[in-house]
């Protein structure tokens, strides 16, 4: 037998028992803590702060304080060079912000760079936006003229999970920060190093005193305060569609708008024409990538079914190869984030066991892996009736599952005949046949010929039906995190 490999250890070049809070790093009110724990092999990793409503409260005063305040004066130009500058300084710290990810996600370290490369970009794609965003002068009755103008809601909060951190705070609080808001961050609990490291970043960067303030805790506890207070004036949600509504719901309390983002079963769909050798790079990895712990996942693989036993063949070839073990090791897959999370998905493949589907392949977990770690092997599925519950429902794991079809009429049903619309994925050559299944699927975003477009920080993003509503991403969050005013002026 090999031995069991050694975990790398990690050293945290700052205090993480602390909230920041008008600028200042605090305690939590009473000095309650919470412990990470590293998913490669189950130790402690660190100590932080359990934030509660006393906690928000402090830090939406900061915040509104922020607003009468430097950050409310702050112009549009200086604004962007503020966010331009985050960005940089991001950029200079991107290996301190992969190590800290691949210790308090799981995540692989070729992965984890790509996330604090993408905070960096985000940070200098909404520094550029900020003085760009234009109201305009409308046409209207004689003697009046009549303009809109862009204003910041507020006051925004942000609660933000625990499978890309660092991706998500950028698209949110770079978006809201742009428009001149003032935001309460409050992490996942399960992980939320990245985030403390990038407030202090920012920090450094020269944001003004309270325009960030990190409050990390429990969801329902510090989660719990945030969505019900009523001095929030926008909520920006990503999580599951269970507690996506629960925050709906506090926030409507307040008359309080809500961007929610709530997770997919999204599907690829393989037309019999498409170009297998490109699309079975992104059939496989748009399935396993953060340990298929994803929101836009490929988690449904449609083939049409002339082809469907090529594509079943490379495809289980591939899962063949994959190589799962601790995150410091780079391979294709690092654990889950929890033993919570191992024992969900472990229970859809043992419903796929216990049905009499067919487990095309799996990937391998390397000898010799951490036996604290929250090991899962990717499992590619067959033959899976389009109505199973792994064709249905969000497992939140590196599973997919393989369903054939008989033509674009059935693709399209299949594809959208679950609860949730998020992304989809057309492989095909054919140019009609693209723009018909792009308008008739049912989703917030659709990839020809490609899944993902490499991030695409400047395409708009979010979902309809239980995906969520509301766009972040691109010019088009800036919209969300802002109110339009009117003015009307007679003048004679």
């Amino acid at each position: 037998m090999n031995a069991p490999i050694a975990a790398s250890r990690l050293t945290i070049p700052f205090p993480t028992d602390t909230a920041l809070i008008g600028g200042a790093w605090r305690a939590a009110d009473g000095g309650a803590l919470l412990t990470l724990e590293d998913p490669s092999d189950g130790s402690e990793l660190a100590r932080i702060a359990r934030g509660g409503a006393a906690d928000i409260d402090a830090a939406v005063a900061a915040a509104r304080a922020a607003l009468e305040g430097a950050w409310g004066r702050t112009s549009a130009l200086e604004r962007a060079r503020i966010l331009s500058a985050i960005g940089r300084k991001v950029l200079d710290n991107v290996e301190l912000l992969a190590a800290l990810e691949v210790h308090d996600v799981g995540k692989p370290l070729k992965q984890a760079r790509a996330d604090a490369v993408a905070l960096a970009r985000y940070f200098e794609f909404y520094g550029g936006c900020c003085d760009k965003v234009h109201g305009e002068t409308l046409p209207f009755a004689a003697g009046y003229t009549a303009l809109t103008l862009r204003e910041p809601h507020g006051v925004t909060g942000h609660i933000v999970p625990w499978n890309y951190p660092m991706q998500i705070v950028g698209r949110s609080v770079g978006a809201a920060l742009a428009m001149g808001n003032a935001c309460v961050l409050k992490p996942a609990e399960e992980a939320c190093l990245t985030v403390l490291a990038f407030a202090r970043i920012a920090i450094d960067a020269g944001l003004p005193a309270g325009a960030l303030n990190v409050v990390p805790g429990l969801g329902e506890e510090a989660g719990a305060a945030l969505s019900a207070h009523p001095g929030i004036d926008h909520l920006s949600f990503t999580g599951s569609v269970a507690t996506g509504a629960r925050v709906q719901t506090a926030a409507a309390a307040n008359a309080v708008p809500v961007t929610l983002e709530l997770g997919g079963k999204s599907p690829q769909i393989v037309f019999a024409d498409a170009d297998l050798d490109a699309a079975l790079p992104f059939l496989v990895n748009a399935g396993i990538q953060n340990a298929g712990q994803t929101c836009s996942a490929a988690s449904r693989i449609l083939v049409e079914r002339p082809v469907y036993e090529a594509v079943r063949a490379r495809m289980a070839e591939r899962y063949r190869a994959l190589r799962v073990g601790p995150a410091s090791m780079d391979l294709d897959l690092g654990p889950v984030i929890s033993q919570r999370q191992k024992v969900v998905i472990e229970h859809y493949l043992g419903l796929a066991r216990d049905d009499g589907l067919h487990i095309a392949a799996e990937g391998s977990i390397v000898d010799g892996a951490p036996r604290g770690g929250h090991y899962v092997r990717p499992a590619l599925i067959d033959d899976v009736p389009a109505d199973h519950a792994l064709a249905q429902e969000e497992i939140f794991g590196p599973v997919q599952v393989l369903i054939a079809f008989d033509g674009e009429a059935e693709a399209l049903a299949i594809a959208n005949g679950t609860k949730y619309g998020l992304v989809a994925g057309v492989w095909t050559r054919d140019g009609a046949r693209q723009m018909r299944m792009a308008r008739a699927l049912r989703c917030g975003q659709v990839f020809i010929n490609n899944y993902g477009a490499g991030g695409g920080i400047e395409l708009p993003f979010g979902g309809v039906k239980h995906s969520g509503h509301g766009r972040e991403k691109g010019f088009e969050a800036l919209y969300g995190f802002s109110a339009l005013k009117t003015i009307a002026i007679h003048h004679g």
